[in-house]
């Protein structure tokens, strides 16, 4: 723990929004009580005797696999993964996967993140030796036949964490401007996938690895890592569609930099969750 605080200490933005600006539309009370049987509902002890610890759920392809067969766990909820509470925001890639390295855990690899939305996590199917934007064409390419949400094959209104509001005036990303109005995570029981995981579609975007050669896989240990991917959507989409965002899909290198950078990325939509390697 007190290895996340000095991280959380090296960056005096890093939380759940600017409080001056930030909005939130729903509380945390009111979270809880949308939730049948209340926050406590979402522990599953077969997940956590699996994965090791609450709120995580195992990755694998059900029609082959059962949860035990699993290799790596995924959180159920954006960091802080704790159901009812404020997504982290205003991270730097580099600080999540130090945070999660600093809890046991790590940052997830793209694929891994897309098999958690999808409900079925495939082999890793990167494209090494070209460029980012050719993995991406040829991913995109591939998967836009079989795009669907984490909730169902369609994109539907009001059931996830979609419907807030940008800060009025919000000039594209400043801490002073834009608040980060999130909503409590959990707080839209139906919005998660096959495989039990929460808010990945609404809430916050969240970073994740994307590898460019087999050195650079989370999964596969490493830490040097590849370059960073965006994940998801975030708090308006309800309103305002600002990309696609089914499971497999993967975003232009927006502000992209490698994982580990210094510059990498930060805003007040974007969030992270972690993965574990089983074993």
């Amino acid at each position: 723990m007190d290895a996340v605080r000095d991280i959380f200490a090296g960056n005096p933005i890093i939380g759940q929004g600017n409080p001056a600006v930030t909005r939130h539309p729903m509380t945390p009370a009111e979270c809880a009580a949308r939730i049948p049987g209340g926050p406590a509902s979402y522990s599953n002890p077969r997940f956590e005797r699996i994965c090791g610890g609450p709120y995580m759920a195992p990755l694998y392809d059900p029609d082959t696999q059962r949860p035990e067969d699993a290799t790596s766990c995924i959180d159920m909820f954006e960091f802080p993964d704790i159901p009812c509470t404020y997504p982290v925001v205003w991270v730097k890639a580099r600080e999540a996967a130090e945070i999660c390295a600093a809890e046991g855990k790590r940052i997830c690899d793209a694929h891994e993140w897309e098999g958690a939305c999808q409900g079925e996590l495939d082999p890793p199917d990167y494209t090494f030796g070209v460029s980012v934007e050719a993995q991406r064409a040829i991913h995109n390419s591939r998967d836009a036949a079989t795009a669907r949400w984490s909730y169902g094959p369609a994109y539907q209104r009001g059931v996830c964490a979609a419907d807030s509001s940008k800060t009025p005036g919000c000039n594209g990303g400043s801490f002073a401007g834009c608040g980060s109005n999130t909503y409590p995570t959990g707080s839209f029981p139906d919005c998660h996938s096959p495989l039990g995981v929460y808010d990945l579609n609404g809430n916050a975007a969240e970073h994740m690895n994307l590898p460019l050669a087999p050195s650079q896989m989370a999964s596969a240990g490493s830490t040097t890592l590849g370059v960073t991917e965006m994940k998801g959507s975030w708090f308006i989409f309800d309103k305002f569609r600002a990309h696609p965002d089914w499971c497999r899909w993967r975003a232009p290198f927006w502000h992209g930099t490698q994982v580990m950078s210094t510059a990498s990325h930060e805003n007040y939509h974007l969030g992270f969750r972690c993965c574990k390697t089983l074993g």
